[in-house]
């Protein structure tokens, strides 16, 4: 299998001009994206160029399978020429008279089918889609539907997809007016009867007019080179980088407006250029690190552009990864932030949260405050991704599997936990229940929060007699919503999202 970490040794071993032109201009793509493999940084941090390349690595590394499965050793032929190091060697002659050396056989006019045909380099085929600052929604599910073909998944793997698309539909970022509604509907429907049908793996098989249908849409829309190089000079926005990853940045922009990939008449070359100024003043020696700091003016102009692109897809990780930055009020009215995309009672309940949001839920005893956050967890877990339940005050026990079947939250995408794991990278929400058993102190929290970024915490503490939760007052300070169980089945709740809501927990 072809990876970032081995692809550069792979294509040593094969003639790039003997490659489709399809793979051809993957390859020109990947060492535009990434200084010849000096810098994969973009690759890591953007999802849609990642997207782009790994399908690229799946087809080459299909190629290069097919191509050594088709190659013969070449057999001798009475029409070839036999070369000389295949001459069976002679003794030497002890004569001193020379002969006149043989006449070379003439090479037939025939050529042997055992012999490679030599390739001529052909121009890379132009691309004439339609360029775009992103993919639409409807496009990366395809791009995602395209990535499973003839790939062994599990049933969890495919019940993901299942859910992935019934979110876009219920966020409304699938529409049944949007340009390939019809081709999700089918994926879907199509995805839910494998499902229905399937054992614990399947190998995906496209049908070949699906194939074709799915291969031509998404082949018909690029990302601006432009855009490419925008984001990634974002990314750079505030961090400590070396001197290779900027010269690799402003080499790229150079290499892409030489080569007539971007031209003037690109509605962000002039943007590109005062990046390439930027880049060229950027003080750091060979070896060293240094920040790069963007003035803010003109990363404002950036998210200016980032923010009229016709979908924000990859844009509120962009957002969230710049701190310690100036933004005019106006951009912050244009810009559009990420939702989880909450609906039925919890929507009405706390509102639509951003992921990596917080929420701190308190009360007595008895109350219901535990089935509160159990049935809450088995929503998210169901809706919106992995969702981890630390139960260190009950513990696994039998009462545990009474709230999981009463409130009918069992998922495989939720977990439970007696202790808190050191890693929990592979979760999208992590219940803390309770914080004071776990003894973490709010300066425990912000760490927490501070290494998990994209992942949501929401906080369950234990109440004094009186029911004020056990614990200082930066913790209520510190969360978006808290939610108090001030009498036994009923919650009611504060936030950012919604600022009040009441609701029944049992």
């Amino acid at each position: 299998m072809i990876t970032k970490s081995n692809y550069y040794n792979k294509i040593k071993e094969i003639s790039i001009t003997d490659l489709p032109d399809t793979l051809k201009a993957g390859h020109e793509f990947v060492e535009e994206a990434t200084g010849k493999g000096q810098d994969w940084s973009t690759y890591e941090g953007d999802k849609e160029i990642k997207e782009v390349i790994d399908l690229y690595f799946q087809k080459l590394d299909a190629f290069v399978k097919a191509t050594k499965l088709t190659e013969q050793k070449p057999t001798k032929s009475k029409d070839t020429p036999v070369r000389r190091s295949e001459k069976k060697a002679k003794k030497p002659k002890t004569s001193t008279t020379r002969k006149k050396p043989a006449a070379k056989p003439k090479p037939s006019p025939v050529r042997s089918k055992s012999r490679p045909r030599i390739r001529t380099r052909k121009p890379a085929t132009k691309f004439t889609g339609k360029f775009v600052e992103a993919f639409g929604e409807e496009i990366l599910l395809i791009r995602r539907m395209l990535n499973m073909h003839e790939k062994e998944k599990t049933k969890h793997q495919v019940l993901l997809f299942i859910n992935a698309i019934q979110r876009k539909i219920v966020e409304k970022k699938v529409r049944k007016t949007s340009p390939y509604a019809v081709q999700i509907k089918f994926i879907q429907e199509w995805l839910v009867d494998l499902y229905n049908k399937m054992g614990e793996t399947v190998t995906i098989e496209i049908s070949g007019k699906k194939l074709d249908e799915f291969r031509r849409i998404t082949g018909s829309r690029q990302v601006r080179p432009s855009i490419r190089l925008i984001k990634r000079y974002i990314n750079l926005h505030g961090k400590l980088v070396e001197h290779t990853r900027v010269k690799s940045l402003h080499n790229a922009i150079a290499n892409s407006v030489n080569k007539g990939k971007i031209k003037k008449s690109d509605p962000y070359y002039d943007k590109l250029m005062k990046i390439v100024d930027s880049l060229r003043k950027f003080n750091c020696e060979v070896g060293e690190k240094s920040h790069l700091k963007i003035h803010h003016a003109t990363l404002n102009g950036l998210y200016g552009i980032l923010n009229g692109m016709e979908n924000s897809n990859g844009l509120g990780e962009l957002q969230a990864m710049t701190k310690n930055t100036i933004i005019n009020s106006q951009a912050i009215q244009n810009m559009e932030f990420e939702r989880l995309g909450f609906h039925g009672k919890w929507l009405d309940f706390i509102g639509d949260p951003s992921p990596g949001f917080t929420a701190m839920i308190f009360g007595r005893p008895k109350m219901g405050k535990s089935f509160l956050a159990v049935d809450f967890a088995g929503y998210l877990a169901e809706w919106h991704g992995e969702a981890l339940y630390v139960a260190k005050e009950e513990g696994i026990n039998a009462t545990l599997r009474e709230k999981i079947e009463e409130m009918a939250v069992a998922h495989p995408d939720l977990d439970f936990a007696d202790f808190l794991p050191a890693d929990l990278s592979g979760y999208k929400f992590v219940f803390l229940d309770s914080v004071t058993k776990l003894r973490l102190t709010p300066e425990d929290l912000d760490e927490l929060r501070a290494t998990y970024r994209k992942v949501s915490f929401i906080f369950i503490f234990q109440t004094t007699k009186t029911g004020a939760f056990r614990g200082r007052n930066d913790f209520q300070h510190d969360v978006d919503v808290v939610i108090e169980v001030p009498e036994k089945g009923i919650a009611v709740q504060n936030g950012r999202f919604n600022q009040g809501g009441e609701m029944e927990i049992f």
